[in-house]
């Protein structure tokens, strides 16, 4: 095509968590199976500069790119779709958008104009939205808006949109998401909540190109029709997004819904052929036809709220399929687990994982799991966190120190064997001051570590303050917990393992956030082949 880049906005209506980012990663994906290079970002509508000082009971997880920047978890399947990486200009929040403006105020780059939403902020959004098309040649760039259309935050971003469709003419299109509801008492789907949605949208200046429908029954011809003719688009661009077993599920329902071939013909491109989805179709198959089930426990203290754990769900999805196992999840609230009850809630698991998190809530359960996974050989792995207790278990329970802890917790401990960065400690904001984004890792031959990455320098993201204190590696090494992969540039600890046990590694870093299903991660896919294999060996024996 003559290269012009194209763009395609998302927006949700009638309620939120609709599925705005599995829709937009879904599509993606389409067009990238049709040969284009696509990027997908996110614009948050709440006023945090980032997501990385929100506790996850209020976002779900934090996802880190590879430039370090603290995102919302919708990266991640943007990531774990498309297979390639996103960056800081993929996630962008309102108060970003304001910080930059009123940053340019100060420095008197408006030369004392009055500073407006409209154009001022509106001008900031488009820069943002364009910056990805204009750095890095994408035919494709998908914006998906947070929120639902009639919020307050909202409006600047349709405002937006508004424009640029005014701007861009047939390069720029609009789908909308929005719910058909389900009324059990009449036993009929009600399109009046997508009407009004639709209605709001056109007051405010923007007529959908798409209506994407989520729905949890089909919809009937004569419905979609109806939906066209009140929302002023054509038939077929009325595409139906029914409840799907799986997220991975969703690119092939909107091939068959034809939502690729709509997008192009609207945008004046080449529809004919289709998308080849040759790998996916293969993940699918051994995603769905597990040879085996195991089950792995997951210790963290927001288990609540599963998405706060997005990335490491996933993860244990793209390792299972690879390994033909269904990974049977068993979640453990860090803060129930005690000596006592502990052996009860571990014996029925084949692997354990500790997942990553901050403070002091739920820590000793922590560290009460992982010495009855050391003690009984079960299949452990723990990130960033979880390889922190891993670290003051072993110094309580192997090298005799009662009283080490991390300085975290327990700035007064005498064994600090888990402390602050120098560079850290005199820093008192919160917000984007922690090691984030990738660093490398050289891993020492003939360990656990380089069996399973099978190189020597690998690099993984980082999203923490605490590190390994150096003061105590011999000792660890000398009792067997070895520093199998260190940061070259810094000495840092960056993964231990114990070679006496089966199988146990703990990672500061977060591999979970680089695991794709087209490249399932490689400490995830032999945790889960350890926690089948290292099972069976124990049943034989």
């Amino acid at each position: 095509m003559g290269h012009k880049t194209k763009y395609i906005f998302v927006t949700g209506g009638v309620t939120s968590s609709l599925g705005k980012g599995i829709i937009s990663a879904s599509l993606a994906k389409l067009l990238q199976g049709r040969g284009y290079s696509v990027t997908i970002q996110k614009l948050d509508p709440y006023i945090n500069i980032d997501p990385g000082t929100l506790n996850p009971y209020e976002h779900g997880e934090c996802y880190v790119t590879e430039d370090g920047a603290e995102t919302d978890l919708d990266l991640g399947h943007y990531e774990r779709f498309l297979n390639i990486d996103t960056s800081q200009s993929n996630n962008i929040t309102t108060g970003r958008i304001y910080q930059n403006v009123i940053n340019k105020e100060r420095r008197g780059d408006y030369l004392g104009k009055t500073v407006q939403v409209v154009p001022h902020i509106t001008d900031e959004i488009k820069r943002c939205i364009q910056i990805l098309g204009n750095t890095h040649d994408y035919d494709f760039v998908i914006t998906e808006i947070g929120g639902t259309v009639g919020d307050i935050e909202s409006l600047p971003y349709v405002e937006t949109v508004r424009q640029l469709k005014w701007e861009m003419g047939t390069d720029c299109i609009v789908i909308h998401l929005t719910l058909i509801p389900y009324l059990a008492a009449a036993g009929e789907l009600k399109t009046k909540p997508t009407q009004h949605s639709v209605k709001q949208l056109l007051e405010l200046g923007v007529q959908p190109d798409i209506l994407v429908c989520r729905t949890e029954h089909e919809l009937t011809e004569e419905l979609r029709q109806k939906i066209a003719k009140f929302c002023n688009v054509a038939p077929d661009a009325v595409i139906e997004s029914i409840d799907a077993e799986t997220i991975y599920d969703v690119p092939i329902l909107m091939q068959n819904e034809e939502l690729d071939k709509v997008v192009l013909e609207k945008l004046g491109l080449d529809s004919s052929g289709e998308a080849v989805l040759t790998k996916w179709n293969q993940f699918l198959q051994r995603h769905k036809n597990p040879k085996t089930t195991i089950k792995i426990g997951l210790v963290g203290k927001y288990i609540e709220l599963k998405d706060s754990y997005k990335s490491i769900i996933e993860s244990f999805i793209h390792a299972g399929a690879h390994n033909e196992v269904s990974v049977d999840l068993v979640w453990l609230h860090s803060e129930e687990i005690n000596s006592e009850n502990v052996a009860g809630h571990l014996k029925p698991l084949k692997g354990l994982l500790v997942a990553p998190g901050f403070g002091e809530r739920g820590i000793e359960g922590k560290i009460e799991a992982i010495k009855y996974a050391r003690e009984n050989e079960i299949p452990f792995l723990g990130i960033c966190l979880g390889m922190q207790c891993a670290v003051i278990e072993f110094a309580r329970n192997v090298l005799n120190l009662p009283d080490a802890h991390t300085t975290e917790i327990n700035p007064d401990t005498k064994d600090k064997v888990i402390d602050i960065m120098a560079d850290q400690k005199m820093i008192e904001e919160k917000g984007g001051t922690m090691r984030l984004g990738a660093y490398k890792c050289a891993i020492k031959p003939n360990t656990l570590a380089s069996n399973i990455y099978g190189q020597s320098v690998i690099s993984e993201r980082h999203r923490h303050r605490y590190e390994f204190n150096n003061a105590y590696k011999d000792r660890f090494e000398s009792h067997g917990m070895i520093s199998s992969g260190i940061n070259p540039d810094t000495d840092l600890v960056e993964i231990v393992e114990i070679s006496a046990h089966p199988w146990f590694v703990g990672v500061q870093f977060h591999p979970e956030y680089k695991s794709t299903v087209a490249n399932p991660h490689p400490l995830f896919i032999d945790f889960v082949k350890a926690a089948v294999t290292v099972n069976a060996e124990m049943e034989k024996a």
